[in-house]
């Protein structure tokens, strides 16, 4: 590998208590051509390794020791905290709503949602880490759904077209304009356009574009 090459590539720590599925994921990954720099079983050992290594990112679990419940969402909190330029992507059974607000809520890039059950689909999975790494966000579809069932409750998000909550849907998952436009089946000038109703709508100011995109996801997400 040429010094340019080793520069580019992508360094992952992998934080698990489950060795089976911490391998599982390496191989996965080395299998994309994506350095994994660090393996490690609990949160306070994946602190230092994020310490040490600087990953481009590091996929976390929530429940990891000693008492298996959030240590690994609060390690992934004290990442996006201190290194805020380190892509974090969670993956978790369960959906645990502050949690995955609050992470999302941090003043910085790439950081991801996901239940495990979607490291089975493997391309999908490997689009959400490449695209944590370059500085987006992923949020699970069903974390989604689940948020967006206690957020249609809000007068603010109820004054969104059908269009437009399938919009601020997507955004919430990640998606770009153009992947938004080729999952609903509409040009990306409509969405353009759907997505400008709703920044109006969330009175979301002009300014920079994506801000207000990440602004109108928090919206979405952080409605009791």
């Amino acid at each position: 590998m040429t010094e340019t090459q080793s520069e580019n590539q992508m360094r992952v720590v992998l934080a698990d208590d489950a060795v089976l599925l911490r391998e599982g994921v390496r191989s996965l990954l080395e299998d994309e051509g994506i350095s994994v720099v660090a393996s490690v079983g609990d949160g306070g050992e994946l602190l230092r390794a994020v310490a040490e290594l600087r990953p481009t990112l590091a996929i976390v679990d929530v429940r990891m020791p000693p008492t298996h419940t959030t240590e690994g969402l609060e390690a992934a909190l004290a990442i996006k905290r201190r290194f805020p330029d380190i892509g974090v992507l969670v993956l978790s059974q369960y959906v645990l709503r502050e949690y995955a607000t609050e992470l999302l809520s941090t003043e910085s890039v790439g950081v991801g949602y996901l239940l495990k059950n979607r490291v089975t689909d493997i391309d999908r999975f490997l689009e959400s880490v490449h695209r944590i790494a370059e500085g987006g966000t992923v949020i699970d579809p069903d974390v989604v759904r689940q948020l967006l069932t206690t957020s249609e409750r809000q007068n603010t998000l109820s004054t969104l077209t059908p269009r437009e909550s399938e919009v601020l849907e997507a955004m919430a998952e990640g998606l770009s304009n153009r992947g938004i436009g080729e999952r609903l089946y509409v040009s990306v000038s409509s969405v353009e356009k759907a997505i400008s109703a709703i920044f109006d709508k969330l009175g979301l100011q002009a300014g920079e574009t994506t801000s207000r995109r990440v602004e109108a996801v928090l919206a979405y997400l952080d409605r009791e």
